[in-house]
């Protein structure tokens, strides 16, 4: 559904599956792919099954942050379930970005159990089936499934949180306010203090530092806003907590801690 020049998603994937009696319907994405720095971060959504799409809830690169944060308690209102998952970015080095954003997904996913079907936002992920289940890709998911975009928007605030109190350790690079993505500020803090331990050493442009090789930064482009970085993996396998301990939760991230309890349980 567009409305003016911006796409809204719909319920309409998430109808389907409810009129074909999948109650517990996952939409999942993940932020900070594209980022120098910080881990990437996914996030899981389940909304209830016939409840109407939330207002303004749409693809978390198209809002800016002040939307996104007044989105982000309707959304955890409003959801049965919501769960996180990270790589880190040892991860990310080790495993390769495409590898380690899986493993994010797959995280997130997993933290909520007894599901019926999962969408994740793109193309589809090799293995992702045999430990998520079934599930469907949908490119661009996140402009037109309203379960994705809300996972979008939680997992953007949770990783601009993180990445905020990570700013205060290392106020060189600005990321409070890039996040972590290539940006001129950022670009910069890097050829004047060097990489820190939370910088993707596997990436080209971090590569060319910790080589000490001459990069030429004012021919990098600013990459777009719209990721998650995660500080740690987020264990696997805990107990559901009430949704009266969301607070908790985003203050577990922000923290760098990883969570005792990785799932909101909704009314």
């Amino acid at each position: 559904m567009i409305v003016g020049d911006v796409m809204e998603p719909t319920t309409r994937i998430e109808r389907t599956h409810w009129r074909e009696g999948r109650r517990i319907v996952v939409g999942c994405d993940a932020v900070g792919v594209a980022c120098l720095s910080g881990p990437v971060l996914a996030a899981a959504v389940v909304m209830p099954p016939g409840s109407r799409r939330i207002p303004g809830v749409r693809d978390s690169k198209t809002l800016s942050r002040a939307q996104r944060e007044r989105l982000y308690p309707q959304i955890l209102r409003r959801a049965m379930y919501i769960g996180l998952g990270a790589a880190s970015v040892a991860e990310i080095d080790r495993l390769n970005i495409y590898h380690a954003t899986s493993l994010a997904m797959r995280r997130a996913v997993q933290r909520i159990t007894d599901r019926d079907h999962v969408l994740v936002d793109g193309l589809r992920i090799r293995d992702f089936e045999q430990h998520v289940g079934e599930y469907t890709a949908i490119v661009d998911g996140d402009a037109h499934c309203h379960a994705i975009a809300a996972a979008s928007i939680v997992a953007k605030v949770v990783r601009d949180r993180l990445m905020d109190r990570l700013a205060v350790r290392h106020p060189q690079y600005a990321w409070e306010q890039n996040a972590g993505y290539a940006t001129l500020a950022h670009r910069l803090g890097i050829e004047e203090h060097g990489i820190t331990p939370l910088h993707r050493r596997s990436f080209a442009r971090i590569q060319a530092v910790v080589l000490g090789e001459q990069l030429d930064f004012s021919l990098l482009v600013p990459s777009e806003e719209g990721g998650a970085d995660a500080m740690v993996a987020l264990p696997v396998g805990e107990a559901p907590i009430d949704a009266s301990s969301a607070p908790k939760l985003g203050e577990a991230i922000t923290s760098g801690r990883a969570l005792d309890k990785p799932v909101i349980r909704g009314p």
